[in-house]
């Protein structure tokens, strides 16, 4: 599947969701700037202070300066998926790129991450009982040039439940072309919708909606809202 066929969107501003654990803080070093000049006079001073800075910021080599959104709320939640990767990979991700996963609806984004939550913690012996809770977060960006997956079947291989190879390279494809990121189906959630950011750039401001708690009993039992904002 080449990038090519899939059309570019016109461009809406729209209202998405996603989660993120709750032990990952906001990186505050995100948040506490207004532009890419100011962040780099920061960080500089910062670093010769904090130890944990590198860990905290993440791998700033991997995004350029010119696509984060400095000055919007909630900017760390924005850029922290591009710095702080997960090397195993992603649908539309082989691990050595970030991807700005976010959902149509809460449901969905509650959706997608217990499927994944169950897939990860299935693997892990002798784990009986866990609680896991995980911050909710409403996101205001433009879907300006990202390309639309979501017209074809999900019968396509981009869509299989397990195997990313198609998907992955698609992904890659879409990134190498500089686009914005692609509009897709959910898998885990028939009849929504979701979107693969290649850049933070489109983000307006993300913010906090509510935690929500997973229980895992040999698989995920429950998942009900436990704070508000």
């Amino acid at each position: 599947m080449k990038p090519d066929p899939l059309k570019a969107l016109t461009g809406e501003q729209l209202q998405a969701y996603r989660l993120v654990n709750s032990k990952f803080p906001p990186i505050a070093l995100f948040d506490d700037v207004a532009d890419a000049e100011e962040f780099e006079a920061l960080y500089q001073i910062q670093a010769l202070t904090n130890p944990r800075l590198l860990n905290e910021a993440g791998r700033l080599e991997l995004i350029p300066l010119a696509d984060i959104p400095f000055g919007i709320t909630g900017c760390s939640y924005a850029t922290a998926p591009f710095t702080h990767i997960n090397p195993s990979g992603s649908r539309f991700s082989d691990g050595r790129y970030g991807v700005l996963y976010l959902a149509d609806t809460l449901d969905t984004a509650l959706a997608e991450v217990q499927y994944h939550q169950n897939e990860y913690w299935s693997k892990v012996e002798s784990l009986s009982y866990e609680r896991f809770v995980f911050r909710g977060l409403s996101c205001a960006f433009n879907d300006a040039g990202m390309l639309d997956a979501s017209h074809l079947p999900m019968t396509d291989p981009i869509y299989d439940p397990d195997d990313y190879t198609h998907a992955r390279r698609l992904g890659r494809e879409v990134r190498n072309t500089g686009s914005n990121g692609l509009r897709y189906r959910s898998v885990r959630a028939p009849g929504q919708l979701c979107w693969a950011l290649m850049k933070p750039r489109p983000v307006s401001s993300i913010i906090q909606t509510a935690h929500y708690e997973m229980v895992w009993n040999g698989q995920i039992t429950s998942v009900s809202q436990i704070s508000e904002v």
